[in-house]
């Protein structure tokens, strides 16, 4: 029995599908050769049937049919029928999303759609738009829509629709978002397009981008959550985008993130800034976190800021040590040799050779000297060349040096800390 009506059913199914068919292909055919004649009026109907009939046969359904409700909208006045419209058009574009996916570009085209249309009557809902379909993926979307995005956040905000804050977490991630752009495209004329567009983006955030205002909004919402790791991020970001790192409130989050969620990066930066607040211990100690997971190539700084903090502390065999890490890992630049002859003559009071320490300068002119040796930068011999001048004026008398029996060319070796041979050299 159960054969019998499959045999029976099977030839209606295929009945009610060719004529689905053939409603689809002339409805499709009807509203075609309309759409090429600009007659949206007549386009409208079959290709309204032809949406219903089949709506998964063809793009051009909906491409075509935004174009058709549009120009309808256009002709019509009546405020009734345009916003019947306007949803027609709105659903038109999810439609196409449940059959064709995209859903950021469509997303996008919607809010650009809507805010054309209603303009600020609809305000909250295409700036809505707009920031979902930067949710969704930001990398989808054709640059103007990024711009419309930030525009329409100012304009939502302006209206009274959020606070301040919005414009600086939009401006984040529409910059974040272009950046991504500008980076992955070899195209000379999209990325001037890209760029053009940045700058307008930063022209219009400006007004809002004082580092006196960002700190006064973010500092209230870092103080309510202050180990929010997004918040965190977002505060450190920000601030540093637009160069407002010397604060306390960036301090403060830099600290925090690096509690919560630390990495070499990080750290270093903490070391920085307490650097720049002369806690030297602090420091020295933050680039010893940073040290253990840091790159190769990020370990260079990381020493010469190790041996600044050292030396700032008088720990002058500690700074020594991590000097010559950092000359070890470029044995090609002469900074780290001229910051070792800078510390000789720092901790040359410290030196007990019978002169004051005198023995110290014939030390740091040799490895002044070394420096140019290895860096024959204009930049480096300029500089070493100017510690060769200062501290030759530091070499000892001769008479001083005769009293302790000591002759222009000997050996001599540094006591102390520094514990190097050199060459005795007077002056008169």
């Amino acid at each position: 029995m159960a054969i019998l009506m499959a045999m029976a059913t099977a030839p209606v199914a295929a009945q009610f599908k060719n004529a689905e068919d053939s409603i689809c292909k002339t409805n499709r055919f009807l509203y075609g050769e309309a759409y090429k004649s600009k007659q949206y009026q007549d386009a409208y109907e079959p290709w309204k049937i032809a949406l219903q009939t089949c709506p998964s046969s063809t793009k051009n359904l909906y491409i075509q049919g935004a174009v058709i409700l549009k120009q309808l909208y256009n002709i019509n006045k009546d405020a009734e029928v345009r916003s019947a419209i306007v949803a027609e058009l709105m659903n038109l574009y999810d439609m196409r999303i449940q059959y064709y996916g995209e859903a950021a570009e469509v997303t996008a085209r919607k809010a650009n759609d809507l805010q054309q249309l209603r303009g600020d009557a609809a305000l909250k809902e295409y700036y809505e738009l707009y920031a979902e379909a930067m949710r969704l993926d930001a990398s989808k979307l054709d640059v103007p829509f990024i711009n419309a995005f930030f525009e329409a956040t100012i304009r939502y905000v302006t209206k009274g629709g959020a606070d301040t804050t919005l414009i600086i977490d939009n401006y984040d991630i529409a910059s974040d978002a272009l950046d991504a752009l500008a980076a992955n495209t070899t195209d000379s004329a999209k990325k001037a397009e890209i760029y053009n567009v940045i700058a307008n983006i930063e022209n219009r955030f400006s007004p809002y981008a004082s580092c006196d205002q960002l700190v006064n909004i973010y500092t209230k919402k870092f103080n309510a959550n202050p180990e929010d790791l997004t918040l965190l991020k977002k505060i450190t970001t920000i601030l540093r985008k637009k160069k407002c790192m010397n604060t306390d409130l960036f301090f403060a989050a830099t600290e925090n993130l690096n509690k919560l969620e630390p990495t070499p990066s990080t750290a270093y930066l903490m070391a920085q800034m307490n650097y720049q607040r002369k806690r030297y211990s602090e420091a020295a100690n933050y680039v010893s976190e940073a040290l253990k997971g840091a790159e190769e190539k990020d370990k260079y700084n990381m020493y010469i800021l190790q041996g600044l903090c050292y030396a700032e502390a008088n720990s002058y065999s500690a700074a020594r040590a991590a000097y010559n890490k950092a000359s070890e890992l470029e044995p090609a630049k002469g900074e780290p040799l001229r910051l070792i002859a800078q510390l000789y003559v720092a901790g040359h009071r410290s030196i007990d050779d019978g002169m004051g320490g005198a023995s110290a300068y014939w030390a740091a002119v040799d490895v002044a000297r070394r420096s140019i040796n290895v860096d024959s930068s204009p930049e480096n011999v300029e500089a070493a060349q100017r510690l060769i001048n200062s501290y030759s004026a530091g070499f000892p008398k001769q008479d001083k040096a005769f009293d302790l029996d000591l002759i222009d060319g000997n050996t001599f070796t540094v006591p102390g800390w520094i514990g190097v041979s050199t060459t005795v050299r007077t002056r008169k």
